[in-house]
């Protein structure tokens, strides 16, 4: 895909996002704070932060329990796990879903050296989905670019998962949502 048409689809999707966010019932901005509401602080849309990774695949998934941000803790299992490089250098993050879930979207909670700094201090959160289910060897693409703050980034009546340490890179990824400015 041609730069140019990436990232004009990227500043799309981030429209769409901030009309929800601003209007809809279910948005997470308190409607105290949607009059002034103007939008999402986001990082510019840059091609590198969308990174191709191989797939390894769990046939018997690990449960992780994260912790979530009211407190209690919430069960996933690693379904996969991504492997990419960013930065000149291998790095690997978590795919999860929810044992009852059979959606074929995986969760993919992160923290990097932005968080608490310039993004979310709870770490953001990417999803990956894929018409048919993963296999061994398989390309997928990661797109920082679309990485997300939590509902509860915005508004404490929201409980949300916390990245497992192992989704922790040590590394900046200036890419996707910043700490929200409301």
């Amino acid at each position: 895909m041609a730069t140019e048409t990436y990232v004009e689809e990227v500043i799309s999707h981030r429209e769409e996002k901030d009309s929800f966010f601003d209007s809809h019932q279910q948005s997470p901005i308190p409607p105290e704070k949607r009059d002034s509401f103007e939008g999402l602080n986001y990082y510019d849309p840059v091609p590198e932060h969308r990174v191709e990774a191989t797939v390894t695949t769990h046939d018997e998934p690990e449960p992780v329990v994260m912790e979530t941000t009211g407190g209690s803790e919430v069960r996933y299992l690693r379904e996969v796990t991504f492997s990419f490089e960013l930065d000149g250098t291998e790095r690997t993050l978590g795919g999860y879903r929810q044992e009852a879930d059979e959606k074929t979207t995986l969760f993919v909670p992160f923290r990097d050296k932005t968080t608490g700094q310039e993004t979310y201090y709870q770490g953001r959160y990417m999803e990956f989905e894929s018409e048919q289910p993963l296999s061994d060897g398989d390309t997928a693409t990661l797109d920082f670019n679309l990485a997300y703050n939590p509902f509860c980034a915005f508004t404490d009546t929201f409980s949300c998962p916390l990245p497992p340490e192992e989704n922790w890179l040590e590394t900046t990824v200036p890419a996707g949502e910043k700490i929200p400015e409301l």
